[in-house]
């Protein structure tokens, strides 16, 4: 009997919610990570959740009112993480004409289901908070309702709940060989410890490495697909609505920028083909001067290339050879070859399609074993269990029990952690309980939970996916995160092994 129903390698969002989807049917399943949980291209996408106004401009009807129906499912699941917001489109005389963008977000609106967020409309932006930041002589925009995401935090949410329902998720751990009989024989490399695993099924969600393992791993041609390299640019905070501005570029595409981490603007995203290792990619310089000048084109302010505070970049994988426009859906490929083990094949696409996609690749299994329905669609993540329009009072609920937070410090634990912000800070009554302060926001407490419950090993860890901190982190705040978490690590590596 094998070990495992299923192996996922990989551990990006496709992954995991693999991992997710399959655990809660009921099947015994082990995901792969080499690094960390979400730290290539779900770190470095644009954090939107949305039906796609550029997929619409194609005519993908179809596409359109599926992504836009999961949108409204990731508000239901996620809400601590999902978060609803106003996009606003200036509109410029030399680029789409008023009456076709018009035109484009009545249709937006009809194509979303009923009875969720507030559908579109005009604003006159000459004495409007939307244009305060704007050049002059914009006097019309059309805004929309779409979502933004902390994309990182969407991964750890999967990893946990696959978790909870029983996957074993393994960091650190590179699968570097796999024998397919009528089960499939992993041979593993976990923090340096040589194992063996076997599983009935297998799916390769390495990302953009999907064709690396496929040659090198699994000894079989890889998928006819070319890597996209995805950057952002993060900068000083150039706006002070809760806004998302959708700026037309000089070439058609669109370039947006949203509110971060409190004090910072992102602007994203730049794409292009790609071709090297994909664990050495970093946005261009030409990258970061597209982002500036689409902003340039529309902000009072003026953003230099040397206003950039950080960059985030990564490397997707998508079918065939894209031309100008990239292709945003994702790819699932099922090898069931008679007397072999499944193979399920699944890379590419964006965030808001993520949860179907894996529904869709899992069901593909239905045949070979008995599983449970499809339910991630009405399962609330780890945290998610409240309303989305009740964030504000959960917010307020966290300050009421841990009165040592500010209105900043409750809203940034509630968009991590939700309504299990207890599993991070217990019944403590002073902010001293919470132990050493890593900065003004991060505390041993936190760090604890975050090595203890979510896979995190290393400071990067921490800083730019669990949360963003690194941002606005001292040097010498990180070096102590560093000794801190070094300490613990000592103790993980001496109990290794002997559970």
């Amino acid at each position: 009997m094998a070990d495992f129903d299923l192996a996922v390698i990989g551990g990006g969002l496709n992954g995991v919610s693999l991992a997710r989807d399959a655990a809660g049917r009921g099947l015994r399943v082990v995901l792969l990570e080499q690094g960390d949980l979400g730290g290539a291209a779900a770190n470095a996408a644009g954090r939107l959740i949305q039906g796609d106004l550029a997929v619409l401009e194609r005519r993908a009807l179809s596409r359109v009112r599926t992504a836009l129906a999961e949108r409204d499912t990731w508000l239901k699941i996620a809400p601590h993480l999902v978060r609803p917001a106003r996009f606003v489109i200036p509109a410029r005389s030399d680029e789409r004409p008023l009456w076709l963008l018009r035109l484009g977000l009545v249709a937006y609106d009809r194509l979303a289901p009923p009875g969720g967020l507030p559908p579109s409309g005009a604003i006159d932006v000459t004495d409007h908070p939307i244009g305060n930041a704007l050049q002059r002589p914009f006097g019309t925009a059309f805004e929309y309702s779409d979502c933004l995401v902390d994309d990182s935090r969407l991964v750890i949410a999967h990893a946990l709940d696959a978790a909870e329902r029983g996957a074993v998720i393994r960091t650190g751990a590179r699968c570097v060989r796999a024998d397919r009989l009528d089960i499939w024989r992993l041979v593993v490399i976990d923090r340096g410890h040589r194992q063996v695993i076997t599983s009935r099924a297998l799916a390769n969600a390495a990302g953009a490495w999907t064709g690396t393992v496929a040659e090198t791993v699994l000894r079989m041609p890889p998928p006819r697909a070319s890597l996209i390299k995805m950057g952002q640019i993060i900068v000083r905070r150039l706006f002070d609505t809760d806004n998302v501005y959708v700026f037309q570029h000089r070439d058609r595409r669109l370039v947006f920028a949203s509110p971060y981490q409190r004090d910072f603007t992102m602007i994203g995203t730049a794409a292009k083909l790609f071709k090297g290792d994909p664990a050495a990619v970093s946005i261009g310089a030409d990258d970061v001067a597209y982002l500036c000048d689409a902003a340039n084109r529309y902000f009072r302010a003026h953003l230099d290339t040397s206003d950039v505070i950080r960059s985030f970049s990564g490397v997707n994988l998508v079918a065939g050879r894209p031309g100008k426009r990239f292709a945003r859906e994702g790819t699932m490929y099922f090898d069931a070859r008679r007397g072999k083990a499944p193979l399920l094949t699944v890379f590419g696409g964006d965030i808001t399609t993520a949860r179907l996609r894996a529904e869709h690749a899992v069901s593909r299994l239905t045949p070979f074993y008995p599983m449970s329905p499809r339910w991630t669609a009405q399962a609330a993540l780890p945290g998610g269990d409240f309303p989305w329009n009740e964030f504000d009072a959960e917010v307020e609920r966290a300050r009421e029990r841990w009165k040592f937070l500010d209105q900043d410090q409750a809203v940034r634990l509630v968009s991590a952690y939700g309504s299990r912000l207890d599993a991070v800070l217990g019944n403590e009554r002073e902010r001293a309980d919470l132990g050493a302060a890593f900065g003004p926001e991060l505390t041993a407490a936190e760090v604890r939970y975050l090595m203890d419950k979510e896979w995190a090993r290393f400071p990067e860890d921490i800083l730019w996916r669990r949360s963003k901190l690194g941002l606005t982190m001292t040097v010498s705040d990180r070096e102590q995160l560093a000794a801190f978490m070094a300490a613990g690590c000592e103790v993980s590596k001496a109990s290794f092994g002997k559970e």
